[in-house]
């Protein structure tokens, strides 16, 4: 059960069956290479298919308590990747695929090398006869030279460190996500990124009905000016991958001190500095920072006050992906680690406290013992 255990996090996107005479734990891989060799990719960014399996456990009670206790740990559910990727893609059905791959991008250094190297053209957002200009330190919007099956080919590249691509062949993803590392800023693991990644589909429809989402996949009303819409799911998109990689970050974090409750528990001294303390606070607020702070995962961006018809889209699409709910319960995750920092703070600082009182008596006991010395000296003298 412990190596199970260990293995968890890796298999956040896995199928788990579970019964009293085995469990069995199968991966399987973010995206299928087609004709390309699995060995060439599959080390760098495609996990392995790999298949796990422990039979005739020695204790049914105790694989039942080990799996209620995964279950308590468990993030809150959003749409996994292996869903839509099992999903035969209908006809008319297109891929749009989002990434986070670093704490923040370098759009300026960026839009410059798209530019020179005119793959891909960074222009302004198309909507009927209006024309809407991004704000290039937040996000860039690039459109490739030459279409695939008739539809063009975007791409969403937002400062936050999130990449959406639009109508982007799994190859030509792999080769945006290794032209983005010249420009990334503190890059997290390549298998991390893989792990969050986001992957549904979109059509378009030829009726008068707005965009939206229906049955899992994206509906778009207008063939050609629709750059406003794909906006909007990309900013909802993007927003998603970004909350998984801190929502990683923070079960990396609980994984790391729960040591430190077990010692709580049992009655044992606690193994941990005041440095270490301060630096774990450090990492939390850090973190509680990114999500309340410097993302708009608390509210709707201020983009769509003016455009109400996208902020309905965004919506459904930030409902589609659990956001509120995921980032109401990263909150409450914050802050039960926060009070624990704090009683270890606490309870370090009072152990200080005891140390410096001792040596202080300690002091003391040695001053009285000089004195009665040099009184016993005067006497006998």
């Amino acid at each position: 059960m412990l190596c199970l255990r260990n293995m968890f996090h890796f298999a956040n996107r896995s199928l788990i069956s579970v019964s009293s005479r085995n469990l069995v734990l199968v991966t399987k891989p973010v995206f299928s290479l087609d004709n390309l060799s699995r060995s060439n990719f599959t080390h760098k960014v495609y996990p392995h298919v790999c298949t796990i399996r422990f039979i005739e456990s020695q204790s049914t009670t105790k694989s039942d308590d080990s799996l209620v206790a995964f279950q308590m740990k468990k993030r809150p559910l959003r749409r996994k990747l292996q869903q839509a990727q099992k999903e035969e893609k209908p006809p008319g059905f297109y891929t749009v695929k989002a990434f986070a791959t670093a704490e923040e991008y370098d759009l300026q250094v960026l839009k410059q090398d798209l530019l020179r190297d005119d793959l891909y053209v960074p222009c302004d957002l198309c909507s009927g006869e209006e024309t809407h200009q991004l704000d290039d330190a937040n996000v860039v919007h690039a459109v490739a030279k030459y279409s695939l099956n008739g539809e063009n080919r975007k791409i969403f590249f937002f400062r936050e460190g999130s990449v959406v691509l639009w109508n982007i062949t799994e190859l030509e993803s792999y080769n945006v996500l290794s032209f983005l590392r010249k420009f990334e800023k503190n890059p997290y693991d390549e298998n991390l990124v893989q792990d969050e990644s986001e992957l549904m589909m979109y059509a378009y429809k030829d009726n008068s009905k707005l965009s939206h989402l229906a049955n899992g996949k994206i509906h778009i009303s207008d063939r050609e000016q629709n750059d406003l819409d794909k906006y909007t799911v990309s900013n909802a998109m993007a927003q998603s991958v970004k909350l998984g990689i801190w929502e990683a970050s923070l079960d990396n974090y609980v994984d790391s001190i729960e040591h430190i409750t077990n010692d709580l528990k049992r009655g044992v001294k606690i193994k941990i500095s005041q440095e270490e303390v301060l630096r774990k606070t450090g990492e939390l607020l850090a973190l509680r920072h990114h999500i309340n702070l410097d993302s708009d995962l608390l509210d709707t961006p201020d983009f769509y006050w003016d455009h109400e018809q996208q902020e309905s889209l965004y919506e459904q699409t930030c409902a589609y992906f659990n956001i509120p709910r995921r980032t109401r319960v990263m909150n409450e995750r914050l802050n039960h680690c926060v009070e624990l920092v704090e009683l270890l703070s606490s309870h370090l600082s009072d152990r200080h406290h005891v140390r410096l009182e001792w040596m202080i008596i300690v002091l003391i006991m040695v001053e009285v013992v000089f004195e009665a010395l040099h009184f016993v000296e005067q006497h006998m003298s």
